[in-house]
């Protein structure tokens, strides 16, 4: 089942995102590898990040957003989970 992991910048994300990047993309780095990653990245905007995840509940989806170094180290202030349905492209 396909999750949207929609995460909102904190207030001091920008002062430390460049300082917790690595430790973010080496967790991502086997969930990529896997394919439970389907797509992500940042908003241009700086307010975020979205990160869609192929996992099997709404539950795995939350602990996989809880344990991203983003989240734990303050960059991400929240993220809300949203399932999602893939129509395009085919």
């Amino acid at each position: 089942m396909l999750y949207a992991v929609i995460a909102s910048a904190s207030e001091r994300a920008s002062s430390i995102r460049d300082q917790v990047r690595p430790a973010h993309m080496e967790y991502l780095g086997p969930f990529n590898a896997s394919g439970t990653i389907v797509i992500g990245g940042p908003f241009t905007d700086g307010s975020g990040h979205l990160i869609i995840v192929d996992v099997n509940n709404e539950g795995e989806a939350a602990e996989f957003a809880r344990n991203d170094p983003y989240y734990k180290e303050g960059v991400v202030a929240r993220f809300e989970i949203k399932p999602f349905r893939k129509v395009l492209p085919k």
